[in-house]
């Protein structure tokens, strides 16, 4: 069954007219199931990326796809997310609500709770809180500037990744991290850098939750601090530009109701600082490509003369035909969740999260389309079937 599989995605992606699948990957913490239930569905399909870019969360569960085999990977996403949401405690306390009066009330009550109870124990297998706490760690320690652990997270990736087939460069890995001391933004690529778990640890690494991780003398923080979307690394790379199918996948949503009570405020002040502004970026890429195939037919145009001259070699450098289809797949909060979503790992969110992405990825697949060239003058093509 795996190999007949295996055989059926070949003959899927060899029929694609593309020369890269792109998944890209969004920060958002306990909301990051909902990727797997995008890359789930993906696979199921017999669509595997060429490339996947992350940050935060997505940098975790990037690294989880490009570090394992195909038919290996949906399994060991589960792995990993069934792990850090194993409390007891969450179970517990879920089937006391039970009893409560169903609707968005009661299981808003359920989910602060179990996000209350992640922020006094942690998740398995991914963070502890520390003890004891920062302000009675040494100043000048990584324990003094941050309220948890992450040294379960190394143990983690080191046994759920395989890092030795992410550096042979099968898929494409990039992930995103500031530079905490001089504030710069750098992707962590795999035709650039060795990767490392240290490597997906920073690009997660957002504080003053967990502490910065030490990269070759450095220290990084969470990438989500300046982009929490890896989409324009991807696209807009010079040297390694390609027609490519993107899966963009957000966890935050840019659009949303106007806040009612302080509680909507703060969730809505997350969702559009987290959100990165996706649709802008995506509306400036249309620009830029429709400038890139405008200089290409200029280019074409020129006579052989005026072609070798200095400028037009130095126009020839951004000047392509390279096409883009871009698929949106953006996670629509329920209305019981709060501004702790993202901390809330609880197992009955993380499976609906799972669900979500799942059922958005495949009817977004049902659509032909989004395997059709773009025939239009920017050479670009964007996607959003959320509001079917």
């Amino acid at each position: 069954m795996a190999k007949a599989a295996r055989s059926g995605a070949s003959r899927r992606k060899e029929r694609l007219p593309f020369e890269c699948i792109a998944l890209v990957l969004q920060g958002g913490g306990a909301l990051g199931a909902y990727q797997a239930g995008v890359y789930e569905a993906l696979a199921a399909a017999g669509i595997h990326p060429d490339w996947v870019s992350g940050i935060s969360i997505g940098a975790i569960n990037a690294a989880i796809i490009a570090g394992n085999a195909p038919d290996e990977r949906v399994s060991k996403l589960r792995t990993f997310w069934e792990r850090i949401t194993a409390r007891p405690t969450w179970e517990m306390a879920g089937a006391w609500f039970g009893a409560m009066p169903h609707g968005d009330l009661a299981r808003s009550i359920v989910n602060q709770l179990s996000a209350e109870i992640a922020l006094f124990q942690g998740a398995s297998d991914f963070f502890m809180p520390r003890f004891p706490p920062p302000f009675f760690q040494p100043p000048g320690s990584l324990a003094a500037t941050s309220f948890y652990d992450t040294g379960a997270l190394r143990s983690t990736l080191e046994e759920l990744v395989d890092f030795d087939r992410i550096n042979a460069g099968a898929t494409r890995l990039s992930v995103g991290a500031v530079n905490v001391t001089t504030g710069n933004f750098t992707y962590f690529d795999t035709t650039r850098h060795r990767l490392r778990p240290e490597h997906v640890m920073a690009s997660g690494a957002l504080p003053p939750g967990f502490p910065a991780v030490e990269i070759d003398g450095e220290f990084y923080w969470d990438g989500g601090l300046i982009s929490n979307t890896p989409l324009q690394w991807v696209v807009m790379q010079s040297g390694t530009r390609a027609d490519t199918l993107a899966f963009q996948v957000d966890l935050w949503s840019a659009r949303g109701r106007f806040p009612a009570t302080l509680t909507d405020v703060a969730t809505r002040q997350k969702e559009i600082q987290f959100s990165s502004r996706t649709r802008a970026n995506t509306d400036q890429f249309k620009q830029l490509q429709e400038l890139r195939h405008a200089l290409a037919h200029l280019l074409d145009k020129l006579p052989p003369d005026l072609r070798r001259s200095e400028e037009a070699r130095l126009l020839g450098r951004v000047a392509d035909y390279k096409v883009y289809n871009l698929v949106h797949l953006i996670y629509r909060s329920r209305a019981y969740e709060g501004d702790s979503k993202d901390y809330e790992f609880s197992r009955r969110s993380m499976q609906e999260h799972w669900q979500s992405g799942y059922e958005d990825a495949a009817r977004a697949l049902s659509h032909p389309e989004i395997f059709t060239r773009p025939q239009n003058q920017a050479g670009l093509q964007v996607f959003d079937f959320a509001d079917e």
